[in-house]
C-alpha cells in the first residue's frame, strides 16, 4: 500500500510539473524535475527525452548541470536498453547503448551491452570491436572476456576464443559458463589435455543443481550433451536449469499475452527454424514438406535465420504454403504473429543449437509445441523441482509439449520432460544432388583401404581415436579420411597419430566443398567409422544415401543412438555394435573381408529404394497420422 501511495504521489507531482512546463516550456528547473520524477516512476523513455533536451541546452552554459543531465540521460538509456535486450528487441537495445556511448565513450558496461545486442543481431565484427573496447576500459571483468570468446568462436577464431575463455577463468575461476565454452571449443580443436577433469567438474556442477537447485550455474545444454560421459538424467537437469535461467521472464509475460487457440478446417502446421537455407536441415526436410497433404494441412515456415538466397532456400520458400521471415521480430512479436496465424501445431527444428530463439516457444503461441531434429535431447521443464538426486522425475511444465523420436533414439520416457511421439524412424530425408564423378587418386587416397569419418571434430574423443589408430596399425595399407574442420584440429590429430606410432600422412583431410561434391566423394571410401557418444546424424544419412556402410556403437543418450536408428531403418543391424570392443573387432573384420563390404554396399543400394529413410512421401504421411491423432485428443481452451 505504501508503494502504491508513493507512486500516486509521484505521478501527481509529475502532472503538476508537466502542466507548469506547458506554461513555461523553457524553464530548465521544471524540465529537470520532470526528468527526475520519470526516472523514479521508471518511465525511462520520457526521462531520456527531458534529459536529452537539457544536455543539449546546458552543454555550453553550465558544465555541472550538463554533466548531471548527461549522466541521467545515460542511466535512462541503459535502463531502456537492458529492458529491450530482455524482451528480444535487440535493434532498439543497440540504439540505446550507442546513444549512451556518445555521451560516455569510456563506459565499459555500455560497450559490453552494445556488443551483446550486436551479437544477437548477427553483427559479429561490430560486436568483436565492442567487446574489445569494453576490455580496454575495464580489463578485469571476466564476463567481457567470455563474451569476446563467444564472438571469436562464431567467427571461427577458435584459438583466440579459447584464450579468451582461459583469461575469463583466470580472472574468475568459478565462471562456470566460460569453463563450459572452453571445454566445447577444446573438443572442436581436438585438444584433449585436461579434458576429462574439466568435464568431471562440469558434471559435478550439474549434480549440484540437482541437489541444491542452485540455478546460478550456467551450462549450455548443447555443449553438455556433446561431452563424453554425460548421462541422460544429467542432460535433463541441465536443460531444465537453462530454461529456468533464460525463459522465466517470458513465462510470466505469456500470462499477460493471454493467447487463444481455435481449431481450423485444415490443420495449420508451423515449422520454426534458423536453418531454412543451405544447411543439413534442408537435406532432411525439404521433400517431406513438399509432400505434406495440402488438402488436410496448411504449412507455415517461420524463419529467423539468414536468407542465403541459395537454391535450397528458394525451394523451401516454395515448399511451404506460407513462408514468413521473422528475423527482425522480437520473441514477443514473433509469438504474436504465430498466434494470429492460429497455428495448431508448432514444430521447432532448432532447439538449443546455434542461433536458437526457443524463447518464442516459451510464450506458447500455438495449441501444441513439438521439439524435433535440431536438438537431440530433452528441452527441459520450467519451475522444475530437481528433487534429491539425478534419478528423480522432473516436476513443472515442460518447455515443449512433445518430442518426435523413435523407439531406438528415445527408449525411456523418464529421460525426457516432453511426452514422446514415436515415428517409425526419427529422421526424414530428401533426395540429394550428387556432383560430377572424380577419381580416387584426386583425393590423395592412393590404393588403400579407406576408413572415413566425416563427423565434425568435436565428436572425436580420445577413446574413439585410439581405436582408429589401432586399426591403422593393424592394417598397413589403410588410411583414415577425415573432414578438415579447422587447422588446429588437423594439427592436433596429426600429433596424436604420431604419438600412437601412426605417420601423420595416413590421416587424409577432406577440404570443405559443395554438398554435391562432398556426397560424390563418399564412393571412394570403404567403411564409415562412427563416433561416440555423439553419432553421425545427417552425416550418417549422407553416407548411407551414397551406399557407404556406417559402423556405429550404440550408447545410452539420444545423440549416441541416432546412427543405430538409421541403420535399423536400412535393415542393417549387423553394423550396430553394443560396445567399443565389438566396434573395433567389427571394423577390423570388415576391413579384412572385402566380400562382406561388397555385400553390405549392394544391400544399401537396394534398401534405398524401399526403406522409409529415403521415402519422404511415406515419411510425411506417417508424420501426418501422428499429428492428426494428437489434435483429436486436444481440447482447445
Amino acid at each position: 500500500m505504501q508503494n502504491d501511495e508513493k507512486n500516486n504521489d509521484l505521478q501527481q507531482s509529475l502532472k503538476q510539473y508537466q502542466q507548469a512546463l506547458l506554461q513555461n516550456p523553457k524553464d530548465l528547473e521544471t524540465q529537470l524535475n520532470c526528468g527526475n520524477l520519470c526516472i523514479q516512476l521508471q518511465r525511462f523513455e520520457e526521462a531520456a527525452g527531458y534529459f536529452r533536451r537539457l544536455a543539449r541546452i546546458l552543454k555550453h552554459r553550465d558544465l555541472k548541470s550538463y554533466a548531471y543531465s548527461r549522466d541521467a540521460l545515460c542511466f535512462s538509456l541503459e535502463s531502456m536498453g537492458n529492458h529491450a535486450q530482455n524482451m528480444g528487441q535487440f535493434t532498439f537495445a543497440a540504439a540505446c547503448f550507442e546513444e549512451a556511448l556518445e555521451n560516455q565513450p569510456n563506459n565499459a558496461a555500455f560497450w559490453y551491452n552494445l556488443g551483446n545486442a550486436q551479437r544477437e543481431l548477427g553483427q559479429l565484427q561490430q560486436a568483436l570491436t565492442s567487446f574489445k573496447q569494453a576490455i580496454k576500459y575495464d580489463p578485469n571483468d571476466a564476463d567481457f572476456y567470455n563474451n569476446l570468446g563467444n564472438v571469436q568462436r562464431e567467427l571461427s577464431q577458435l584459438d583466440l576464443a579459447i584464450a579468451a575463455y582461459q583469461k575469463a577463468l583466470q580472472i574468475k575461476p568459478d565462471l562456470h559458463h566460460a569453463l563450459v565454452h572452453l571445454v566445447h571449443q577444446k573438443q572442436h580443436i581436438c585438444d584433449w589435455q585436461g579434458l576429462d577433469a574439466q568435464i568431471a567438474t562440469i558434471r559435478a556442477l550439474i549434480s549440484n543443481v540437482a541437489t541444491t537447485q542452485d540455478s546460478d550455474i550456467k551450462v549450455s545444454p548443447f555443449a553438455f550433451l556433446s561431452m563424453p560421459n554425460t548421462r541422460s538424467a544429467e542432460q535433463r537437469i541441465c536443460a531444465s536449469n537453462y530454461v529456468a535461467q533464460n525463459y522465466a521472464k517470458l513465462f510470466k509475460i505469456r500470462e499477460s499475452l493471454n493467447f487463444n487457440y481455435k481449431q481450423n478446417k485444415k490443420i495449420r502446421l508451423g515449422y520454426l527454424s534458423a536453418d531454412f537455407r543451405l544447411h543439413p536441415l534442408a537435406f532432411l526436410i525439404t521433400e517431406m514438406i513438399e509432400n505434406h497433404d495440402k488438402t488436410q494441412f496448411e504449412t507455415f515456415a517461420y524463419s529467423y535465420g539468414v536468407n542465403d538466397k541459395s537454391p535450397a532456400r528458394k525451394r523451401l520458400e516454395q515448399a511451404f504454403t506460407h513462408f514468413h521471415d521473422i528475423r527482425h521480430l522480437s520473441e514477443i512479436e514473433a509469438a504474436k504473429k504465430i498466434n494470429v496465424d492460429q497455428i495448431d501445431i508448432l514444430i521447432d527444428l532448432t532447439g538449443f543449437t546455434q542461433n536458437s530463439r526457443t524463447g518464442i516457444v516459451a510464450l506458447k503461441p500455438a495449441a501444441i509445441h513439438i521439439n524435433w531434429l535440431g536438438y537431440p535431447g530433452t528441452m527441459g521443464s520450467f519451475r522444475g523441482s530437481f528433487g534429491g538426486g539425478l534419478g528423480d522425475e522432473m516436476a513443472g511444465e515442460p518447455l515443449f509439449d512433445y518430442l518426435l523420436a523413435d523407439k531406438i533414439v528415445a527408449p525411456n520416457q523418464a529421460d525426457f520432460c516432453e511426452k514422446l511421439l514415436y515415428l517409425p524412424c526419427y529422421q526424414p530425408n530428401s533426395q540429394r544432388e550428387i556432383g560430377k564423378s572424380t577419381e580416387k587418386n584426386a583425393h590423395n587416397l592412393g590404393e588403400n583401404f579407406v576408413f572415413c569419418s566425416f563427423n565434425q571434430t568435436f565428436k572425436i574423443t580420445p577413446e574413439i581415436f585410439a581405436i582408429w589408430m589401432r586399426l591403422l596399425t593393424q592394417l598397413p595399407n589403410s588410411v583414415l579420411w577425415l573432414l578438415d574442420c579447422n587447422p588446429w584440429a588437423k594439427a592436433n590429430l596429426q600429433r596424436e597419430a604420431e604419438s600412437a606410432s601412426v605417420t601423420k600422412n595416413r590421416l587424409i583431410f577432406a577440404p570443405r566443398v559443395s554438398i554435391e561434391a562432398h556426397l560424390e566423394r563418399h564412393i571412394h571410401a570403404d567403411l564409415f567409422l562412427d563416433t561416440l557418444p555423439y553419432n553421425a546424424h545427417t552425416t550418417a544419412s549422407d553416407a548411407l544415401f551414397m551406399g557407404l556402410p556406417v559402423l556405429t556403437c550404440i550408447g545410452e543418450t539420444f545423440p549416441a543412438r541416432v546412427a543405430a536408428s538409421l541403420l535399423h531403418s536400412m535393415n542393417l543391424p549387423e553394423l550396430i555394435c553394443e560396445n567399443l570392443q565389438k566396434y573395433e573387432e567389427k571394423a577390423l573384420f570388415l576391413a579384412q573381408n572385402s566380400a562382406e563390404i561388397t555385400r553390405i554396399k549392394q544391400q544399401l543400394i537396394s534398401q534405398k529404394q524401399t526403406s522409409s529413410l529415403f521415402q519422404p512421401k511415406q515419411f510425411a504421411h506417417e508424420l501426418e497420422i501422428i499429428l492428426e491423432a494428437l489434435l483429436r485428443t486436444l481440447v482447445i481452451k
